[in-house]
Formats: C-alpha cells, structure tokens, sequence
C-alpha cells in the first residue's frame, strides 16, 4: 500500500478480466489510474458484457485508491490521442502505461486452420490485439519517458519460451499472443534511452468474468469445475485448480510498478507466478500459482490433475 502514491497509470483495456485486477492493484498500491474500454453503463460492445468501465473505476476506489473511467476505442487513433490529451492536462504525467486491449475470444475459432478459419474474424482479431497497442503506445509513449522510470506492460497470453514450442490452437490467436511478446521486446529497445521499461507480462489460467461463466461457476464455487470430466482434446478441468485470480496479475503490475531496479527486466516475458516468487506476493487466497511451469510439467506432459507443488 502507498508504494505507488504520486504516481499515474493508465489501463487500456480494463473493463474486465485481467485489465481490470490490474486497475484495482495499482489503484490499491497509490496510483491514480486511467481505466479505458468500449463498454460504459450507456453502451455495451460487441461482447454484450455486463462489466463496464465504470464499475471498474468503483472497485479501484474501494480497494483504497482513486480511478477516472473514459469510454476509448482504441483502434481509434483520435480518441487515443484525445484520452493521453486529457491525462497530461489533468495529471500532468504517465508512469505506467498497461496494454490490455484484446476482444478477440469472439472471433477466434478453435483447432480451425487457417483456410477454414474467417479471414473477415481472424483479421480483427488481429488488429484488436496487435493495433490497438500500436496505436495507444504511439500516442501515450512520449508522455511516459518525460521522466525516467517510466514502464510499459504489454499483456498477452502465454511465455516467450512456451509460445515458441507450442501452437496456440489457431494460427490468428497464436500470431497475436507472439506478437505482443516481440512488440515488448522492440518497444524495451526504444526506451532504454529514455530510461523507461518494457515487458511481456502473462497470467497463468485466469478466472476471468467470461472464464467463470464458460464452466458455470462463480469465484466462490470455481472448484466445483475440479471433479468434470475431461472432454478430449480441451484439458482436463482438473487442471483448473492451477486458475488465478485477476488481481493476482494486477500485484505482478504493482510489484513491478513499484520496483525502483525494474529496469533489469526491460525486454522480458514475464509471468504472474514467475513474478510471484521474485517479490512475494500472493493471490487473494494466499497462494502463489505458477500456473505456466504446471502446464508444461503436468498439463501438456498428460499427467493427472496435481497443483499441490505448484501452489
């Protein structure tokens, strides 16, 4: 708490799922934050959502810290610039800057190739997750390296190491999520200069919004998922038990926010479990999940549901 106090972020993208635990982590932590998305109490985007980007704002303030919600489509460039417009006249400077923006779980269609796959879908997708960061970095970087210290958080699914093995299940979401990891790995090389940060940041097997919905569960009964039967070729929902929160990314983000030597991890992909164990903070329960070496050693080895070491 308070380690973050003067400081500003902006959230892009934090209507829902990681974006938001983010938002309420920083906020948390002292900073005062932006938090941008397309869906508002008076309109809704194509996900038809009940999460807006004002509730957002509500939990950063009840976790202790104060928030501003604008209503951004950051595929559009004007608005972009109008929003890092309003944050240097209202604040006067950008410390952190999260590039959370996606929207593609819609378009993506799953263990469908490339020639089956929507062209019209695939292409969207790709411009959520790839231009909207483009756009917003191009816009709210100059802010940000005003001073040193300055860090950029490029979130995206999945570890530079895992993402280069593994295929994603459909050639437009692996291109996306690889895409953010080397988009880090340049803008880190673009800041360095200036003083500033860059990383690829992934969370293990989120409990999002959406997450909960697709089995039927809320936080508080997630485990009822545990005991399923699998259904060939998706996971066994036993592996579930390995799922983190939301604001156990959002602690990864304000650890590294917070860390006067972040400058060592400039270019890196990193994960919330890996972070975790660096600089010793838990999810809401108390655990620490590291969600990304159970996958490897457990999940993709067809082992049998076992989170107890990685927990």
């Amino acid at each position: 708490m308070g380690t973050l106090t003067g400081k500003v972020a902006l959230v892009a993208g934090a209507t829902r799922g990681a974006g938001r635990g983010i938002a309420i982590e920083l906020g948390a932590a002292g900073a005062h934050v932006y938090v941008t998305g397309r869906t508002t109490r008076g309109r809704q985007s194509e996900y038809r959502r009940p999460e807006t980007i004002e509730e957002t704002a509500e939990l950063v303030e009840q976790a202790g810290g104060t928030a501003t919600a604008l209503a951004v489509d950051h595929l559009d460039a004007d608005q972009v610039a109008e929003l890092v417009g309003r944050i240097e006249r209202d604040s006067g400077r950008l410390d952190v800057l999260v590039n959370d923006i996606w929207g593609g779980e819609l378009l993506t269609e799953w263990e469908t190739p490339v020639w089956e796959h929507s062209l019209d879908g695939g292409l969207r997708l790709l411009r959520l997750a790839v231009d909207t960061h483009l756009i917003t970095s191009h816009h709210a970087l100059p802010l940000l390296i005003r001073r040193p210290g300055g860090l950029l958080v490029e979130m995206t699914d999945g570890t530079l190491d895992y993402n280069a093995t593994t295929y994603r299940l459909s050639t437009f979401y692996d291109l996306a999520k690889w895409s953010v990891i080397r988009l880090a790995w340049a803008q880190g090389h673009e800041l360095a200069p200036h003083g500033g940060t860059a990383v690829a940041l992934t969370p293990g097997w989120l409990r999002s919004e959406m997450m909960l919905d697709s089995y039927g569960v809320t936080e508080e009964t997630w485990r009822d998922v545990l005991g399923r039967p699998a259904e060939p070729p998706y996971p066994d929902p036993g592996h579930f038990g390995i799922s983190e929160t939301p604001r156990f990314v959002g602690r990864a983000v304000a650890a590294l926010a917070g860390d006067p030597d972040v400058a060592r991890w400039n270019q890196a992909s990193l994960s919330s479990g890996k972070l975790a164990r660096e600089y010793g903070f838990t999810d809401l329960d108390g655990s620490a999940p590291d969600a990304w070496r159970y996958i490897v050693e457990v999940q993709d080895a067809g082992k049998a549901p076992d989170t107890a070491a990685y927990r």
